[in-house]
C-alpha cells in the first residue's frame, strides 16, 4: 500500500514534492473524496492503517503487560474514554476483571453522549436520520493508550475509537477524523511532529503574583501527566495570577492530541484534590489560548521538511506551500479552533477597529502573529498555529490544520512565483478571520476543501450544534455554561 511513497529512506525536499505531484495524478486529492452518511468504502482503509492495528502476537504481549499492571496496582476499574464534539472526555467505567472481554467486544454508549447536540428533529437537522442519533455506539479501546491514572484511586484509563453497532467508524468522531487526515498525510509522503501549548486558570488562595503558582499542585499534575504518557516539556505562569501554561513535548501522529485531551481531565481531577477550581476561561470572559506547534517531516521521520539546508532562517518551498494552505483556509479554521463567542474575543482584543473581521497575520519569530514561524532552538523550524483557544477540541485542531496544509501542498505553484521571500508570501491567497461566530460558521460551510476533508456528516452536525447554541445562549449564560462544562 505504501510502495509508492517509500522509495528511499531519507528523501530530499525536491523528491518529496515530485512524489506529491505524481500522487496527484494517480490518487484523488484529499478534498475530492466522496462524502455523506455512508462514505465508508475509502475511509475505513484510511482509518485502519498499519500503525494503529496490533497483530495478534503484539496484542497478546500488550495484554500481558496490562494484566501485570492491573495486578501490581490492584486496579478495580478501567475507564473507556472518548472525546465528544467539544473535546471533553465522555467515559464508561468497567470492573477491571472484565477488561479483556471488553477489549474484544467494546463498550456501548448512547450516541448522543458524544455528539452533544439538540433534538435531531429540529429544522437544522432534517437531513440527519433520528434513528442514527438515538442509537448506541461502541467504544473500542486502543490498548496502547492504557495507563494507570495517578489522580484516581485504583483506576486506569484507555482512549477509545468510536464505531456504530454495525462496525463502521463514527463519522462525527473527532479522533477518527484526525487519524484519517494523518493517514492522508502519510499517503502523501509526510508525517507530522506536533505539540500543544495550553493555558488554563486555577483559583487558589493568595494568588497575587504572576509567578505565584502552587508548586505541589503543578508537580502532581505534571508527574501525573507523565505517567499517563503525556510528556510535559515545561510549565510556567502566564500573563496573570493563577493562569498557567503547559508545553507538551512534540510527538508524531495522534499522540499530541491525545496529550491535550488527557490534560482536560487531569487538570480538573488534580485541582479538585486541592479544593481548587480549574477553568479554560479567565475572569474577563476571554478564553485561554491553545497553540498547535507543528512541523512537517518525511514519512520516515528523519528530515524536517520546513528546515532549509542553506542554514538561513527561512521556510523551505514545502513549508511555504503548507503555510499558504493555512492562510487560505484561516477563516474556516477559526470556526473549529475558536468555537464559542467568548473565544473569538481574543482576535480583536488589541484592535480598536470595529470591522467584522481581522487580517490573518504571519511572521518569523513574532509572537504577535497568528501563524508564527519559529526558526530557532533545537526543535528546528516549526509553525505555531495560534488561531486556537484552550476550549477547542484538540483532535479537530489537528485534523483541520493537516487538511489545510495538505491543500497548500497540492495547490498550484503561484506561491513560489516571486524571486524573493516577501513576494512569495504576498502572492499566497489569504482569508480574513471573522469576529462573529455566525460569520465563521458561514466560512466553514463554504470551504469545500474542509467540508470534504472533515466529512459532510461532521460539518452538518457541528454547524447545527453551534447554531443551536447561538440561538439559545446569551454571552453571559454561555460563559457560565462552559465554565461549568470545562471545570
Amino acid at each position: 500500500q505504501q510502495d509508492s511513497i517509500r522509495d528511499e529512506g531519507n528523501e530530499t525536499e525536491d523528491n518529496s514534492m515530485n512524489k506529491l505531484r505524481r500522487k496527484k495524478v494517480t490518487k484523488p486529492h484529499v478534498c475530492s473524496t466522496e462524502v455523506g452518511e455512508m462514505d465508508m468504502s475509502n475511509s475505513n482503509d484510511c482509518m485502519r492503517d498499519s500503525s494503529q492495528i496490533l497483530a495478534p502476537p503484539q496484542l497478546s504481549s500488550r495484554m500481558k503487560h496490562i494484566r501485570q499492571a492491573m495486578a501490581k496496582n490492584r486496579l478495580q476499574f478501567v475507564r473507556f474514554e472518548a472525546t465528544d464534539l467539544h473535546g471533553v472526555s465522555r467515559s464508561k467505567s468497567i470492573p477491571a476483571h472484565f477488561f479483556q472481554e471488553k477489549v474484544s467486544h467494546g463498550v456501548c454508549m448512547p450516541r448522543g453522549y458524544l455528539e452533544v447536540i439538540p433534538n435531531p428533529k429540529d429544522s437544522e437537522m432534517n437531513r440527519i436520520r433520528a434513528t442514527c442519533f438515538n442509537s448506541d455506539i461502541v467504544l473500542m479501546p486502543e490498548v496502547s493508550t492504557f495507563r494507570v491514572l495517578p489522580w484516581a484511586d485504583r483506576t486506569a484509563r484507555v482512549i477509545c475509537d468510536t464505531f456504530t453497532v454495525t462496525g463502521e467508524p463514527l463519522l462525527t468522531s473527532p479522533r477518527y477524523i484526525a487519524k484519517r487526515q494523518l493517514s492522508q498525510l502519510q499517503a502523501s509522503g509526510f508525517s507530522l511532529l506536533s505539540a500543544f501549548i495550553c493555558d488554563f486558570t486555577i483559583s487558589f488562595p493568595a494568588s497575587t503574583f504572576l509567578n505565584n503558582h502552587d508548586q505541589p499542585f503543578m508537580q502532581e499534575l505534571v508527574d501525573g501527566l507523565y505517567h499517563t504518557g503525556a510528556n510535559v516539556e515545561s510549565f510556567s505562569s502566564s500573563t496573570r495570577p493563577g493562569q498557567m501554561e503547559i508545553c507538551f513535548l512534540p510527538e508524531f501522529g495522534i499522540s499530541s492530541a491525545d496529550n491535550a485531551f488527557t490534560l482536560r481531565t487531569g487538570v480538573k481531577e488534580v485541582a479538585r484534590k486541592y479544593n481548587y477550581i480549574s477553568s479554560f476561561f479567565i475572569e474577563t470572559g476571554f478564553c485561554n489560548s491553545g497553540i498547535l506547534s507543528h512541523s512537517l517531516w518525511d514519512v520516515d521521520r528523519k528530515k524536517n521538511m520546513f528546515c532549509s539546508t542553506s542554514g538561513t532562517e527561512q521556510l523551505t518551498i514545502t513549508g511555504k506551500k503548507w503555510l499558504a494552505g493555512l492562510l487560505k483556509h484561516s477563516a474556516a479554521l477559526s470556526c473549529l479552533m475558536a468555537p464559542t463567542v467568548s473565544c473569538r474575543k481574543r482576535y480583536s482584543k488589541d484592535s480598536k477597529d470595529l470591522k467584522g473581521s481581522v487580517p490573518t497575520t504571519w511572521g518569523y519569530n513574532d509572537n504577535s502573529c497568528i501563524f508564527n514561524i519559529k526558526c530557532h532552538g533545537e526543535k528546528g523550524t516549526r509553525i505555531e498555529n495560534k488561531l486556537g483557544s484552550a476550549t477547542a477540541n484538540p483532535y479537530l485542531v489537528l485534523a483541520a490544520t493537516v487538511a489545510a496544509g495538505l491543500d497548500g501542498l497540492h495547490s498550484s505553484n503561484e506561491v513560489l512565483a516571486g524571486p524573493d521571500e516577501s513576494t512569495d508570501f504576498y502572492q499566497a491567497e489569504t482569508s480574513e478571520i471573522p469576529l462573529k461566530l455566525e460569520d465563521a460558521l458561514v466560512a466553514l460551510e463554504e470551504d469545500q476543501c474542509l467540508r470534504q476533508a472533515l466529512g459532510e456528516t461532521f460539518i452538518r452536525y457541528f454547524v447545527a450544534m453551534k447554531k443551536y447554541e447561538l440561538e439559545n445562549e446569551e454571552i453571559a449564560a454561555e460563559r457560565n455554561k462552559f465554565l461549568e462544562y470545562f471545570i
